[in-house]
């Protein structure tokens, strides 16, 4: 365990190494490697399991509701914990990767469509746990001229992880010789030894990042603030009546990103497979819709990992675009790129260009990691930095609930199921925020 930050530091933060920004933020290399396999293979989980599309939505409502009250309550709490081997933020994430991994491995072997959402909202309360304090651990830790490097590296982190985690089911197969047969009727047998590896490489990262990383120990003037109270929810709600005035600028922009980035989620693996390949989740095993699906689940997935890997390479390039062009023009233009991304998917027959559709996504993914932590954290006062990345992620999972809500009905009633035009809706959307940045938001000055 590497001994803490000299807290006389704190006033005036030192620029870190290279190394020291990397082992703050690899944690996120096993969170979103966790993450990643639940993205790209849930929705398939529920359709072989016997889910129907209309009722995806609502089957994934555990993601959003889980982090609107995890993530202020754990940002919170990390905000008045101190530990004196395991510090602020660092205890959440232990305890967070421990119950993660367990969660993980349980999954793939859930019986019926119930057993799986119910373990679902176990993962996603647990990976919350964890993920919520990385947001603020960088903002703690770095100083304002170096933190739009720190969340470029952990999108780095992120992008890396979901380009492995999209290709292991396929590299599973090929390179190891796993089967894509169902286990006792259910998952197949490569998506199950999948969440088994993932399981494994969330806890080690987050332990690699435990106990390589420091932070700032509590000060005689913070001190007070380092004990719980119990007014927790009472707080909760003062810190959202007076949020600071560009936090809710952000806001509005995140709120119509996240249901885009959603809707991409809900169904673009799903679509590929079905809209594209032809396929049938539902077809007796071994016949051609059934390989059909299986093809098309292994393209997107492939196609998605080739957008997580546009998000580790642009992360490097992300704090030389916002040098020269701002951080809300870098923004603006990233989520323009995805919207136009993912509005080109409904329109494609040749499979091999859903590479270049993803990749454009891949560019504003990487934007969406980084950029509006980067714009939020020098306008929330440091004492409540935990609590307010906490209630900023309010406005992403508000609008997710609504679409889990509310878009079965819509795909049932107006979409015809269709599920790439869903994911050309989540397209628009994300146009839709880049405008609204690009008006709305202010450019600080460091």
């Amino acid at each position: 365990m590497e001994k803490q930050l000299n807290p006389l530091e704190r006033l005036h933060k030192p620029n870190l190494g290279f190394w020291q920004i990397w082992n703050m933020c690899f944690g996120f290399f096993g969170i979103q490697f966790g993450w990643s396999l639940q993205m790209g293979n849930m929705s398939a989980i529920y359709e072989f399991l016997g889910a129907k599309p209309e009722e995806i939505p609502g089957l994934w409502l555990a993601a959003p509701m889980t982090g609107l009250i995890i993530q202020p309550i754990v940002g919170y709490l990390s905000d008045r914990t101190w530990h004196p081997k395991l510090g602020r933020r660092r205890p959440y994430f232990l305890i967070g990767a421990i119950l993660s991994s367990i969660a993980l491995f349980f999954m793939p072997n859930s019986p019926t469509v119930w057993i799986a959402a119910g373990t679902l909202w176990i993962l996603d309360s647990c990976i919350n746990i964890s993920m919520e304090p990385f947001r603020a651990f960088v903002a703690d830790n770095l100083n304002d001229s170096q933190r739009s490097r720190g969340y470029a590296m952990q999108s780095m982190f992120i992008g890396g992880a979901s380009f492995i985690a999209g290709f292991l089911p396929k590299l599973l197969v090929d390179w190891f010789g796993f089967s894509r047969q169902k286990i006792n009727g259910g998952i197949p047998e490569n998506i199950v030894w999948s969440f088994y590896i993932g399981s494994a490489v969330f806890l080690l990262a987050v332990l690699y990042t435990v106990f390589k990383s420091k932070e700032y120990p509590p000060d005689e003037i913070n001190e007070q603030t380092q004990l719980p109270s119990e007014n927790i929810f009472k707080e909760i709600i003062s810190a959202v009546g007076n949020m600071p005035a560009q936090m809710k600028r952000l806001a509005l922009v995140q709120f119509l990103t996240w249901p885009g980035l959603f809707l991409m989620w809900f169904y673009y693996s799903t679509g590929v497979a079905v809209n594209i390949f032809g396929g049938n989740a539902g077809a007796p095993e071994g016949s051609v819709e059934s390989l059909k699906f299986s093809q098309g689940l292994e393209l997107a997935n492939s196609t998605s990992a080739i957008l997580n890997l546009i998000t580790f390479l642009f992360s490097f390039i992300i704090p030389f675009v916002v040098s020269k062009l701002g951080k809300k023009l870098t923004h603006t233009i990233c989520l323009l790129a995805g919207g136009l991304g993912l509005i080109s998917v409904n329109f494609i027959e040749e499979p091999s260009m859903l590479f270049f559709s993803m990749s454009m996504v891949g560019i504003a993914w990487a934007s969406i990691l980084s950029m509006p932590y980067t714009i939020l954290a020098g306008s929330i006062p440091p004492q409540k930095m935990g609590i307010y990345m906490g209630i900023f992620n309010f406005f992403i999972v508000l609008p997710e609930i609504i679409a889990s809500l509310t878009f079965g009905n819509i795909m049932q009633n107006y979409l015809d199921n269709d599920r790439l035009l869903a994911v050309l809706i989540g397209g628009v959307l994300l146009i839709t925020a880049a405008l609204l940045c690009l008006f709305i938001v202010k450019e600080e000055k460091n």
